[in-house]
């Protein structure tokens, strides 16, 4: 019998099937392949620059995380709280060799730490523009979670801009969540774009959750390498104050311009700090700093920066039920283990 079917469908048919691969096409071999040189070159590349941190106190090992070389000289980045406050560390790279450390500067508020290893033309990677990330872009990290040294996971940048409590009670801001895995271990060792660029440190997991980890950006981190080689700590400004995120009435928002409905309630004054020196008193409220709206504790945080030292700023702020504007000079803020900003 003769096929009657006409021309064009017969023709339109095998088109069609023929533009859908079948699972096991060449096709689909090309997309796995492609996705596995990718993270594969990013191993080859980055790899050898990654570091066993073992800390150091009186000479025996005080935990265990990664880090990874920044630089041919030596320098380092790990977590803050990977060396625990110590000043020494033991390196172990992915070729066995021992390498002895020491600490430059510890910036516990972004969960870094510099540290510089003895020796030149390491293997070293390059610290890339956080800035240019997008959501579902490959994201490689590389570290020794639970022991497991040189250990590669892969993943994508799940979501940018988070912010994520550090151990000294500060908001570390602009955090890069991943859902490749972490586990205790990989804290400090680089996240990496297919580039081969690291864009994050990894720093933190949430327990019990699954695809849920956080690195520290990489602009973040160049600003606290620069900060930690030029003065060995990351400047940051204070006005001597304590204080508490508090509620405002719609009436105070409205009239002091605000979107937010939240300020800062001044607890307690530093004697012969800046605010002292403004006649802050407690109980004042701040509502803004040179013209930025401070809507809590984590807002005048941010504001006072390292460039904010030495500098007049404009403060506006509730006090006994009036708003007023006072002119202050924040200085540089002390370490300590209470906070006061």
């Amino acid at each position: 019998m003769l096929d009657r079917t006409p021309a064009y469908l017969l023709h339109d048919t095998a088109s069609s099937s023929s533009s859908q691969p079948t699972p096991g096409s060449p096709d689909e071999g090309v997309l796995l392949d492609a996705y596995s040189h990718a993270v594969s070159s990013v191993v080859d590349r980055i790899g050898p620059s990654v570091m066993r941190v073992e800390p150091q106190v009186s000479g025996r090992p005080a935990g265990m995380g990664s880090g990874v070389l920044i630089s041919p000289d030596g320098l380092l980045l790990t977590n803050s709280h990977v060396m625990q406050g110590g000043r020494e560390a033991k390196l172990t790279g992915s070729d066995g060799r021992t390498i002895a450390a020491r600490v430059i500067g510890d910036d516990p508020d972004t969960d870094l730490a510099l540290l510089r290893a003895s020796g030149d033309r390491l293997p070293f990677a390059t610290l890339g523009d956080s800035k240019r990330l997008k959501r579902g872009q490959i994201a490689v990290a590389i570290g020794n979670p639970l022991g497991f040294e040189s250990t590669v996971t892969a993943g994508v940048v799940s979501a940018l801009g988070r912010s994520l409590r550090a151990k000294s009670g500060r908001l570390i801001d602009d955090v890069i969540q991943t859902d490749a895995a972490l586990n205790p271990g990989n804290s400090g060792g680089p996240l990496v774009a297919t580039s081969g660029e690291v864009i994050g440190i990894n720093t933190a997991v949430i327990m019990g959750a699954q695809g849920i980890c956080f690195a520290v950006a990489s602009n973040t981190a160049n600003f606290v390498v620069s900060e930690l080689i030029r003065h060995g700590r990351v400047r940051r400004a204070s006005i001597g104050i304590a204080g508490q995120t508090v509620p405002l009435p719609r009436r105070v928002s409205y009239a002091a311009g605000l979107a937010g409905t939240f300020g800062v309630v001044i607890a307690a004054v530093e004697p012969n700090s800046p605010a002292d020196q403004a006649h802050l008193e407690q109980g004042d409220v701040i509502l803004s700093l040179d013209g930025e709206p401070v809507g809590g504790v984590d807002d005048l945080v941010r504001l006072l920066n390292g460039e904010r030292i030495g500098r007049v700023v404009e403060l506006v702020l509730l006090k006994k039920g009036e708003m007023r504007t006072v002119t202050i000079t924040p200085v540089e803020r002390r370490t300590k283990t209470t906070r006061s900003e």
